[in-house]
């Protein structure tokens, strides 16, 4: 006779499970989040690194380290011209600071006219104002030292994980593979591949979709002469990784930017570009190159971003999609756990519950990457 466990004592070690979880990702975040970084940039490298291994007969630990390499370039690019460009806006400090001080000249004659209120008075507020921001500052300026050196300190463990993921993958293979019954091999390496697959598609789609924003929000700078066109574009491309947030943040820094060097009417129309980008990206960039292979409705991305940000802050932003995507190709190959799958994805997506294509067997893995001495 089965014996079937009642729905609350089912639902009673579900929470009990995630609020587990959620715990030890708070208490574990310093080692968790760049390892998930470094399994993210591991699956998307692991295809040049078998390559390398396969065409050049690269051994395992100077492919990896190729691999590597070619992340750390591509990095080192982006921030060189971020860096670059932000420079160039240092340079221009005192004619900013004019720039907001003219600015907030006009604001106050609007003011005094509208809600008559004289000058003095604001200047009152604004000097109480500006010594309450004073006294956090110097506390601000610590933390973001700090946060400046962990940053260095992060990147530095994630291309350390990264390179020993990639050097010892077979390993972590058979690992997870044992950790199953041998009739669950199948599935097990149906799951790896898939989650490898959609990985390396999410992340190529989401290099593809900043490289298009940033192009659409330079070209859109350039041809309405906003002053730091360039410097604005990339700041809306990278930004615009986070989903819904980021545009809202790149908008406030474009404004901000556009209010110190241009007109009021070009605050209008940076505006309008930045809408105009987002609904472009959002209806048929976004779908077409990163949503066609993660399939996540939008509450669940929405309701994930917050989870993120309020156990990882901005590290947990990044790495919500990707995880959430993670889970649900787990979910949807697991029969207890595809309900759970299907609430995931969108209203028009199904768990695949075709077969595997191929039994991948260990062998057959190995006789795909050869063994390095």
């Amino acid at each position: 006779m089965i014996r079937i466990t009642p729905f609350y004592t089912r639902l009673a070690h579900i929470l009990i499970s995630i609020i587990c979880l959620f715990y030890i990702a708070i208490i574990g975040r310093t080692l968790l989040a760049p390892l998930i970084f470094a399994l993210l940039f591991s699956l998307l490298l692991l295809p040049f690194s078998v390559f390398l291994e396969n065409k050049f007969r690269f051994p395992r630990w100077a492919s990896s380290l190729v691999a590597l390499l070619s992340l750390i370039i591509a990095i080192v690019s982006i921030m060189t011209v971020l860096g670059s460009q932000l420079t160039e806006l240092a340079q221009d400090w005192p004619a900013f600071k004019q720039q907001v001080l003219t600015g907030t000249v006009d604001l106050q004659k609007w003011i005094s006219m509208k809600f008559h209120v004289d000058s003095e008075q604001q200047m009152d507020y604004v000097n109480d104002s500006a010594t309450k921001a004073l006294n956090t500052g110097t506390t601000l300026l610590g933390h973001t030292l700090l946060s400046v050196s962990s940053i260095f300190i992060s990147l530095l463990f994630i291309f350390l994980y990264t390179f020993f993921i990639l050097l010892h993958r077979r390993l972590l293979l058979r690992f997870l593979v044992s950790l199953f019954d041998e009739k669950q091999s199948v599935v097990v390496y149906d799951i790896v591949n898939q989650i490898q697959y959609i990985v390396k598609k999410y992340i190529v789609g989401l290099f593809l979709q900043m490289m298009i924003v940033t192009g659409l929000s330079v070209a859109a700078f350039t041809i309405l002469g906003i002053k730091y066109g360039f410097l604005l574009g990339l700041i809306t491309g990278i930004f615009n990784l986070i989903p819904y947030i980021g545009i809202l943040t790149a908008l406030l820094l474009a404004v901000l930017i556009t209010f110190a060097t241009s007109t009021t009417s070009h605050i209008l129309f940076v505006m309008i570009a930045i809408f105009v980008i987002h609904l472009i990206d959002s209806n048929y960039i976004m779908p077409k190159i990163v949503g066609s292979k993660v399939k996540i409705n939008t509450l669940i991305a929405l309701i994930g971003l917050v989870f993120g940000e309020m156990i990882w802050g901005i590290t947990g932003m990044f790495l919500s999609i990707p995880v959430i995507a993670i889970i649900k190709v787990i979910f949807d190959r697991v029969d207890g756990l595809k309900s759970w799958g299907m609430v995931l994805g969108d209203d028009d997506s199904h768990p695949d519950t075709k077969p595997a294509t191929q039994e991948l067997r260990e062998d057959e893995i190995n006789r795909a990457e050869p063994v390095s001495n």
